[in-house]
């Protein structure tokens, strides 16, 4: 009898991006992928591949439910592994941020992912599987104008270490990709501020902001692809996972490292600082309090 494929169900698979990349990974490797997008015709190079393709709008309770009883069918209700990629990526000063696009955000980082867990933990059970949450390094350092995004990054992290607890006692394990710098396709790169921002006189500073995760010691998404997966099947490991096996915090992607090292042995005051430095905070308000006085003159 032939032995059954290891399965790996990945929101987000869109062409371009991190979900896309990791999809043709497992594939190279023998797995049997399903991937999502909102509209799954623009998956056709990972379909033309073997790859499964689903539709989900991870903002619909509706798409989320069919969606996952489509993995569930595919699957008979044995998953290996499931991953939360598919999010939205937000670029904005605070102040100019609109409560429809903020609950947007966070429910497509955040709620959307939750409840795909709850639909397919019984399938992950099945096979004492994994859950890989795709966060963003942005949780643990200030990133300019992306406060409302790395809000929702840093609730799935919690999220996270809370769900790996919870989930122990059935043998289903949660890893936290804390991500980087990826290269990307899909990174919106043209947008304004709206003429009421207070940001306005700096706006060259928001449109270099737009695309700096492209230009910041960027990391090709098939390296970060092709190392996530050596970390996935580095498997349990001894001793409940504290030896070898899948790690529960996977840092990888641009600057990573720097952060780490930042965050890790430097004091939060430090750390602060040099960041506020690194995004030209000084400069930013010495412009915004000329553009002030000269409006008053």
């Amino acid at each position: 009898m032939a032995s059954r494929k290891r399965t790996v169900f990945i929101t987000g698979a869109s062409p371009g991006g991190i979900g896309n990349a990791l999809a043709n990974e497992f594939l190279d490797r023998g797995y049997h992928v399903l991937g999502t997008a909102r509209n799954p015709a623009v998956l056709k190079d990972l379909t033309a591949r073997g790859m499964t393709a689903i539709a989900l709008d991870v903002t619909s309770e509706e798409s989320i439910k069919a969606c996952t009883e489509e993995v569930t069918r595919l699957t008979d209700g044995k998953l290996d592994i499931l991953i939360n990629n598919a999010g939205a990526r937000d670029v904005a000063p605070f102040l100019d941020s609109s409560p429809s696009r903020s609950q947007m955000v966070f429910q497509t980082n955040v709620l959307g992912p939750m409840r795909i867990v709850q639909l397919l933990i019984s399938s992950l059970i099945a096979t004492r599987g994994l859950i890989i949450n795709v966060s963003s390094a942005s949780t643990r350092v200030p990133y300019l104008f992306g406060s409302v995004y790395s809000a929702s990054k840093g609730a799935l992290d919690v999220w996270t270490s809370a769900l790996r607890m919870e989930l122990r006692p059935f043998n289903v394990r949660v890893m936290l990709s804390v991500t980087g710098t990826v290269t990307s396709s899909n990174t919106k790169l043209e947008d304004t501020l709206p003429e009421s921002s207070l940001y306005k006189p700096v706006e060259d500073v928001f449109r270099w902001r737009l695309g700096f995760s492209q230009k910041a010691n960027t990391m090709k998404r098939e390296v970060f692809a092709r190392r996530l997966v050596d970390q996935v099947e580095r498997g349990e490991g001894w001793l409940g996972g504290l030896i070898g096996g899948t790690p529960i915090n996977f840092w990888c992607g641009g600057m990573t490292g720097l952060v780490w090292f930042a965050t890790t042995f430097l004091p939060r005051w430090l750390v602060e600082w040099y960041t506020a430095r690194h995004w030209g905070i000084p400069k930013i308000t010495k412009r915004l309090n000329e553009a002030r006085a000269k409006r008053t003159d």
